[in-house]
């Protein structure tokens, strides 16, 4: 059964970092791509960044570009979501999801999804 658990959102000043991270089980996380995504309320989801199972390449939303990093270490099965910079903007629910082709790293079509982890940007 796969299995996505984000930990690590909060409440943060704006300027500031948090870091997300995504516990998986259930699949072969190293043969797997992995993704970041956002949604607001009355906003639809929104894509953040992708990182393939090789851990190197990754890319991301231009509104996140420079500010956001994403990882994984696939000894731990874990993704991370490194994020600096914080505006109020970027208030959201995180989701780490699987596409549901584990090698289509750039691919928008996901099979799983965490059960989201709450980021708010506010002084």
């Amino acid at each position: 059964q796969v299995q996505l658990v984000e930990s690590g959102g909060g409440l943060v000043q704006p300027g500031g970092s948090l870091r997300l991270s995504c516990a998986a089980s259930g699949f072969t996380f190293s043969n797997s791509a992995m993704s970041w995504l956002r949604q607001t309320p009355g906003k639809e989801l929104e894509w953040m960044s992708n990182i393939h199972s090789d851990g190197v390449k990754t890319n991301y939303a231009d509104s996140v570009q420079g500010r956001f990093t994403i990882s994984r270490d696939n000894a731990k099965n874990t993704v991370t979501l490194q994020m600096n910079s914080l505006k109020p903007e970027d208030t959201a629910v995180y989701y780490c999801a699987k596409p549901r082709e584990p090698t289509a790293w750039r691919s928008p079509d996901y099979d799983y999804w965490g059960q989201g982890a709450q980021v708010t940007v506010s002084s």
